[in-house]
């Protein structure tokens, strides 16, 4: 299981919302063979004022923070990483410097899903890979 969290200026991500969620969607799929139907994603478009960045970003800047269970490879995390800056690069036109990618991992027992912890539920994908 992974929750993505978006946040981005209005102006910028309410027009491409969609075509980003797909994207971010398809490369985590493709990256940690996650089944296509989970898709746990969450927007939060702040104005100019609530958004504040360094003078080297555009207001193209955007943060991505992907939160899941822990057990993943660090060469699978890098991997999906550097898959998101490629796709994202070339589906959406961003520039890599005002892209930024946060993976956050916790145990599954810290999870809370199905009325049950996440250590104790069966998945349908692998998450030691």
């Amino acid at each position: 299981m992974a929750q993505v969290k978006i946040y981005g200026l209005k102006s910028n991500l309410s027009q491409i919302k969609s075509q980003l969620s797909n994207v971010v969607h398809q490369t985590i799929v493709d990256s940690l063979s996650f089944p296509k139907d989970k898709r746990y994603h969450r927007f939060f478009l702040m104005e100019k004022d609530e958004m504040l960045f360094p003078n080297d970003k555009s207001e193209q800047y955007t943060i991505i923070e992907i939160m899941m269970m822990e057990g993943r490879k660090a060469e699978t995390k890098k991997s999906l990483i550097k898959s998101l800056f490629q796709n994202i690069h070339q589906e959406l036109q961003f520039d890599t410097n005002d892209l930024e990618i946060c993976i956050i991992e916790s145990p599954a027992s810290n999870w809370g899903f199905r009325g049950m912890s996440g250590d104790e539920i069966k998945l349908n994908y692998e998450v030691e890979l």
